[in-house]
């Protein structure tokens, strides 16, 4: 992939272009993400959770009970109705403007996570371009790529690490099967379950499919 097939694909700056595309080729061809629709539905997805390759680190800093209720429902229906009653929406209420303290909350007892006190949350919370989240994602990806991400979380913050935990994710849990088929829904399942954000995906995938498989469109 060049930098002009990256940078249409992607629909951002030639000079972010340049400073991904050296790590995500070489995280591409290290994972077999080796054509041009599993490249469209990875780059897309990627430009999802990265925010157009601009963020490799979960912030979780909301500002709206709401929103953090929504996407993070399972943690706030407390009685599991799929509701968000008035006094789950005040449970999220306490979290609002503290990304620390929610992802503690929200990470906690899963994973290979410790308790809310432990401070797992916000140490393994999301990190690299499909952002790495939980404990036991931490240990797995960091002995497939050879790095203590479990000493060293911050290490998915290069660059080269973040391209290629990415991909690591993408092969693990079989992305390629559904990105030959140009299946954007079960893509998006396998890196968010509950497909926040589809339409999102869906849009940067015809991008990049647009960009990458010309006989295609």
């Amino acid at each position: 992939m060049n930098l002009n097939d990256f940078q249409r694909a992607a629909g951002i700056t030639q000079q972010r272009a340049q400073q991904w595309l050296d790590p995500l080729n070489a995280a591409m061809a290290a994972f077999f993400i080796n054509t041009p629709l599993r490249q469209a539905g990875f780059i897309s997805q990627l430009g999802h959770e990265s925010l157009r390759f601009t963020r490799v680190v979960e912030s979780l800093y909301y500002r709206d009970a709401a929103r953090l209720a929504m996407i993070f429902r399972s943690d706030f229906d407390l009685n599991k109705n799929r509701k968000i009653e008035p006094s789950e929406l005040a449970l999220a209420q306490q979290f609002v403007g503290r990304p620390e303290a929610t992802a503690n909350f929200v990470y906690a007892n899963q994973g290979g996570n410790g308790p809310e006190s432990s401070g797992d949350g916000w140490r393994y919370r999301g990190r690299g371009l499909i952002q790495i989240t939980l404990k036991n994602n931490y240990r797995a990806c960091g002995q497939a790529l050879g790095l203590d991400l479990l000493n060293n979380p911050d290490l998915l913050l290069d660059p080269v690490n973040a391209a290629r935990s990415a991909a690591w994710y993408w092969y693990q849990h079989g992305c390629n099967a559904p990105a030959d088929a140009a299946n954007v829904v079960e893509v998006t399942r396998k890196i968010n379950p509950a497909l926040v954000g589809l339409d999102d995906r869906a849009m940067l995938f015809e991008k990049a499919r647009r960009a990458l498989c010309p006989s295609k469109n």
